[in-house]
C-alpha cells in the first residue's frame, strides 16, 4: 500500500514527529514568553476555585473534574479537527504520507512545547548553582521558590544544594517524563491532561487548612497519573546514571519510605546514582517536616552536585523522548499486506 500510511501509523507517526519537534523547541527556546497556556489554565482554575470552593472533598472533586475534563475535551476536539482536515484530502486511510499529516504534527509540537518544562528546570537549577558559586546566598534564596516550595530564608548553602538536587529529580518526572508518557498513550489530550493534573496539584494539592479537603481530589489524581512517569524516570536514571547498581539498590530500599509515592522512587534513584544523601529535615509553608533519609551511606550534596543532577536529568529526558516516541510507533495491530 504505497502512498499512504495505515491508520495506526497515521496517528503515531505525526505524534512521534510532533513530540520530537516540541521537545527540541523546549530545549532551544524554553517556555513561551507570552500567553503561556499553562499560565492561562492556572488563571482559569483559580477563577473557578473562587466560585466553587467549599471545605469539602465533594467541591474539590467537582473543581478537579471540570478543570481537567474541559482541558482534555478541548485537546480532543482540536485533535479531531486536524484528523478531519487530513481525511478530506483523500479517501479513508489515504493521507498522502507524512507530509499530509502536517496539521497533526504542528498541533502535537505546539502542545509538547507548551507542557514540557525541561529548559526552565535546567535554567532555574543552574541559576541557583551560579549564585552559590558566587557566594551570593541571598540571590540563591531568592531564586529557590521558582524551583520548589521550600522556605528559603533559614537555609544555608548545603540545604539549598540538597533542595535543588531533590527538585531537579522530582521535576524531571513532573515537568518532562510524565507528560511524554501520557502523550505516547493518549496523544495531545494525554499531554495536556497530564499537565493540567500536575498544575492543579501544585495549586491546591496541599495539606493546608484551606486545601486539606478541597485539594484531596487533585492530589490523589496527581499521584495516580504521575505513577508511570515516575517509574520510568527512576528506571532511566538508574540506566543513565554513573552508578546503576547503587541507584537500583537505593530506589528499592529507600524509595518506599518517602511520603510521596512518585517523588520517592525518583529522588531515591537520583540519590543512589549520584552517591548523595537526600531527604531529612525540610520546611514548607512555615511548618517543619522530617522525611526519611534516602541513601544514608551517601554524602551531603554540594554545589557541584547541582550540575551533576542537571546533566543526569538531561540524559533521562532525552531517553524518555526516545522511549515514548518509539513506543508510540509500535504497531497496535497487524498492518495490511
Amino acid at each position: 500500500m504505497r502512498g499512504f500510511l495505515p491508520d495506526a501509523a497515521a496517528r503515531s507517526v505525526p505524534y512521534a514527529l510532533g513530540a520530537t519537534l516540541g521537545y527540541a523547541a523546549d530545549r532551544v527556546f524554553g517556555d513561551p514568553r507570552r500567553g503561556h497556556p499553562v499560565a492561562g489554565f492556572g488563571r482559569a482554575a483559580a477563577a473557578l476555585e473562587a466560585r466553587l470552593w467549599r471545605d469539602t472533598r465533594r467541591a474539590g472533586v467537582l473543581h478537579t473534574a471540570l478543570c481537567v475534563g474541559a482541558t482534555v475535551a478541548a485537546a480532543a476536539v482540536a485533535t479531531a479537527a486536524t484528523r478531519t482536515r487530513v481525511s478530506r484530502r483523500g479517501p479513508a486511510g489515504c493521507t498522502g504520507g507524512v507530509g499530509g499529516q502536517a496539521p497533526g504534527i504542528v498541533l502535537t509540537a505546539l502542545a509538547t512545547w507548551a507542557v514540557l518544562g525541561g529548559a526552565s528546570l535546567r535554567r532555574e537549577a543552574l541559576g541557583i548553582a551560579h549564585a552559590l558559586r558566587s557566594h551570593d546566598l541571598e540571590d540563591a534564596r531568592r531564586r529557590l521558590p521558582r524551583l520548589c516550595g521550600r522556605d528559603p530564608q533559614a537555609l544555608g548553602e548545603a540545604d539549598i544544594a540538597r533542595a535543588v538536587v531533590e527538585s531537579v529529580a522530582e521535576n524531571t518526572s513532573d515537568a518532562v517524563v510524565g507528560a511524554l508518557v501520557w502523550g505516547a498513550l493518549g496523544g495531545v489530550p494525554g499531554l495536556v491532561g497530564f499537565r493540567a493534573v500536575n498544575t492543579l496539584d501544585a495549586m491546591v494539592g496541599h495539606r493546608s487548612a484551606r486545601y486539606l479537603r478541597f485539594g484531596w481530589a487533585a492530589a490523589r489524581l496527581d499521584d495516580l497519573v504521575g505513577g508511570p512517569g515516575a517509574r520510568l524516570t527512576a528506571a532511566l536514571a538508574t540506566f543513565a546514571g554513573p552508578d546503576p547498581r547503587a541507584a537500583r539498590r537505593v530506589w528499592r530500599a529507600d524509595g518506599p519510605r518517602h511520603p510521596s509515592p512518585n517523588a520517592g522512587p525518583v529522588e531515591a534513584a537520583f540519590a543512589g546514582a549520584l552517591g548523595l544523601r537526600l531527604g531529612g529535615e525540610l520546611s514548607y509553608g512555615g511548618r517543619s517536616e522530617h522525611r526519611a533519609v534516602l541513601n544514608p551511606a551517601g554524602r551531603p550534596p554540594e554545589v557541584r552536585d547541582i550540575e551533576r543532577a542537571v546533566r543526569l536529568s538531561g540524559r533521562v529526558c532525552l531517553l524518555a523522548l526516545l522511549t515514548t516516541t518509539g513506543a508510540a510507533l509500535l504497531p497496535t495491530e497487524a498492518s495490511p499486506a
